[in-house]
C-alpha cells in the first residue's frame, strides 16, 4: 500500500498544512518516505466538528452493531498483514517478534471491548422503583446508566506503536463507549499510524458507521495537540507519554471555559523493595529477573523498574554484584527515536554527577548511533533523600539500587515516593508479616502492587489496574488497560419517572438483554417488573 502522508478526516484525505516532516529509521537514521503533512488549524477544527456530528448517530447504534464494528477494525488490522509490521519495524527499530505480539494484543483488546459492549453490563444500570405510598413523601421512579460523552482525542504513544496508538486501548474503549475518536498520531511512527487508520476507515465504511466517528491527524509541533484539547467540542482526552507533555495537556484542558478530563499516564519509577528473607535466599535469581525487566524493550516501558531498595547486608551485595555483571553483559539496543535516546544519555550523565551515585555495571559493548547501553547505578539512602532527581523517571534501560540501613528507611522511602503505576515486593510470607506497614504505605502510592515478580508485562483483563496517583496519572481512579478503561469515556445519567416506552432497553422493567442490573439495591439479571 502506498502511503499518502496525509491526514484522515472523516474518511477523506487532507493535506492543507504548509509544514511536513519525515519518519526516521532509528536504526539507520535514514529518512523514510513519504513526508507527512502537519494538520492545519482548519483541518483540526473540521475533524472535531465531524466527530461531534457523528456522535449524534453513533451513540444511537445498537450494541450489536458497535461490537461488530469493533470486530471489523480488528479484522482489517490483521488484513494489513506483514506490511504493517515491516513499516513499524522501520519506524521504531522494534523487532518483528515484539511487533507481532503487540499486534495480537491490539487486536485482542479490541475484540475484548466488543465482548464488553455485546454483554452490556458495563453501563451499570440501576433501577429504584417508585413507592407512591411511602410516607411522609412518595418515592419517585429513578433509573440510571452510563452514556457516551462525545468526541474524544487520543494521543498515540511512542513506545507502543500499535497497542497504545491509533487503534490502541484508548481508541477501542472510547469507541466501545459510543464516542467518536480523533487520534493525534505520534510523529515517530506516522506511517504505521496511517496504515492502521486505513484499516479503521475501511471498518467504518463496512460497518455503516458515520464517517466522522474516526479521524487521524499528524503533527510534530505542540500546537496540533493543544488546539485539539482546547477545542470546545472535545469532551475528553486519552494520553500516554511524558510528564511534561501530559501536564501541558492537563493544564490546557483545565483552563478551558468548560474544563474536560485528561486521562494521562505520564511516568513512573516502579520501585522494587527486596526484603531480608528474599535477599537471604534468592538474591542472585532476583537480580537475573530484575536485569531482564530493566532491559526489556531497551527499557522503554512505563512499568520499567527504575528503583530498587534493600537493607544493606551480604544479600544485597550479592544482588548488586549479579545485577552489575548482567548489565555489563547486556548488548546495547536501539531506542525508538533520536530524541528519546538523547534524553536518556543526558539523564544517565546527570545521575552520574550526583555525589554518592556510582555506576556498578554498564554494557561493555560499544553503542552505535541511536543505541543505549544498560546501566545499573548504586547509591545510599542519604543521597536518595538529598537529591530529588533520583526519584524521577529515567526512561530507558537504567535502574538505581539504593542501599538502606533499616526497615524504617524502607518505610520512609515509601512515604516520600511520588505516585507510581506499580511497586514490587520480593520477599517471603514472613517478610510480608514483618513489613506489613510498608505494604500498607505502598498501597497508598501505587495502582498495582506486585509480589515476587516484576512489573513489566501488563495483562489485559478486567482486574488489571494500569494507573496510579499523580504523577503516574492525572486520575488514580481510572485504568488505561483492561475492560474498566471504558469508564473513562462515559458519564451517568438518571431518568426520573419516565414511561417504559421512553426508557433505553437497559433501564426498562423487562431485562431483554439479560445484563446485570442493580434493582432496588440488589444485583440481578431478572426483570424488574
Amino acid at each position: 500500500m502506498q502511503l499518502s502522508g496525509k491526514n484522515f478526516i472523516a474518511g477523506k484525505l487532507s493535506a492543507e498544512g504548509r509544514e511536513t516532516f519525515p519518519a526516521v529509521n532509528p536504526a539507520t537514521l535514514e529518512e523514510l518516505i513519504p513526508h507527512f503533512s502537519e494538520a492545519a488549524a482548519a483541518e483540526i477544527d473540521r475533524a472535531v466538528e465531524e466527530a461531534n456530528r457523528a456522535h449524534e448517530s453513533y451513540r444511537e447504534q445498537s450494541p450489536e452493531k458497535v461490537a461488530a464494528f469493533l470486530e471489523q477494525i480488528a479484522e482489517q488490522i490483521m488484513a494489513l498483514g506483514g506490511e504493517l509490521l515491516q513499516r513499524a519495524e522501520q519506524e521504531t527499530a522494534l523487532p518483528q517478534a515484539r511487533l507481532t505480539g503487540e499486534r495480537a494484543r491490539t487486536v485482542n483488546q479490541i475484540k475484548m471491548f466488543a465482548d464488553v459492549v455485546r454483554e452490556g453490563s458495563w453501563v451499570e444500570a440501576a433501577i429504584d422503583r417508585a413507592q407512591p405510598d411511602r410516607q411522609p413523601l412518595p418515592k419517585p421512579d429513578l433509573r440510571r446508566k452510563l452514556i457516551s460523552i462525545g468526541p474524544v482525542v487520543v494521543f498515540g504513544a511512542s513506545n507502543f506503536p500499535l497497542a497504545f496508538s491509533v487503534a490502541g486501548g484508548d481508541t477501542a474503549s472510547a469507541l466501545a463507549a459510543g464516542n467518536p475518536v480523533i487520534v493525534k498520531a505520534h510523529p515517530a511512527h506516522p506511517g504505521t499510524s496511517e496504515l492502521v487508520a486505513v484499516a479503521i476507515a475501511r471498518a467504518v465504511e463496512l460497518g455503516g458507521m458515520p464517517a466522522g466517528v474516526f479521524s487521524l491527524l499528524h503533527g510534530r509541533s505542540h500546537d496540533v495537540g493543544l488546539r485539539l484539547v482546547r477545542h470546545p467540542l472535545v469532551k475528553a482526552v486519552g494520553f500516554t507519554g511524558s510528564l511534561t507533555a501530559g501536564r501541558a495537556l492537563f493544564i490546557a484542558a483545565a483552563a478551558r471555559p468548560e474544563p474536560i478530563p485528561v486521562y494521562a499516564e505520564m511516568g513512573s519509577t516502579n520501585p522494587v523493595f527486596i526484603l531480608p528473607g528474599a535477599l537471604k535466599t534468592k538474591a542472585a535469581a532476583i537480580a537475573e529477573g530484575f536485569v531482564q525487566s530493566v532491559t526489556l524493550g531497551v527499557g522503554q516501558f512505563c512499568t520499567n523498574p527504575g528503583l530498587v531498595f534493600g537493607v544493606a547486608d551480604g544479600g544485597l551485595d550479592t544482588f548488586v554484584q549479579k545485577a552489575s555483571e548482567l548489565a555489563r553483559a547486556a548488548a546495547p539496543g536501539t531506542m525508538l527515536y533520536g530524541g528519546i535516546c538523547e534524553r536518556f544519555a543526558e539523564g544517565v550523565q546527570r545521575l552520574q554527577q550526583i555525589t554518592g551515585v556510582t555506576v556498578a555495571g554498564k554494557s561493555t559493548a560499544p553503542a552505535k548511533a541511536g543505541q543505549s547501553s544498560a546501566v545499573v547505578l548504586v547509591s545510599d539512602v542519604e543521597a536518595f533523600f538529598e537529591h530529588e532527581t533520583l526519584r524521577e523517571e529515567l526512561f530507558g534501560p537504567a535502574s538505581l539500587i539504593v542501599r538502606c540501613k533499616s526497615a524504617a528507611d524502607l518505610e520512609r522511602v515509601a512515604r516520600e515516593l511520588p505516585g507510581q503505576l506499580t511497586a514490587t515486593i520480593h520477599g517471603t510470607e514472613q517478610d510480608l508479616v514483618a513489613h506489613k506497614n510498608l505494604i500498607e504505605l505502598l498501597k497508598q502510592k501505587v495502582g498495582r502492587l506486585v509480589f515476587n515478580g516484576f512489573p513489566t508485562g501488563v495483562e489485559v483483563c478486567p482486574s488489571m489496574h494500569h494507573g496510579g496517583p499523580y504523577p503516574a496519572t492525572t486520575d488514580a481512579h481510572f485504568t488505561s488497560v483492561g475492560t474498566a478503561a471504558i469508564k473513562r469515556f462515559a458519564r451517568p445519567v438518571c431518568l426520573q419517572n419516565f414511561p417504559q416506552s421512553a426508557l433505553p432497553s437497559e433501564l426498562q422493567d423487562t431485562n431483554s438483554r439479560k445484563i446485570w442490573r442493580l434493582v432496588d439495591g440488589k444485583f440481578t439479571q431478572a426483570d424488574a417488573a
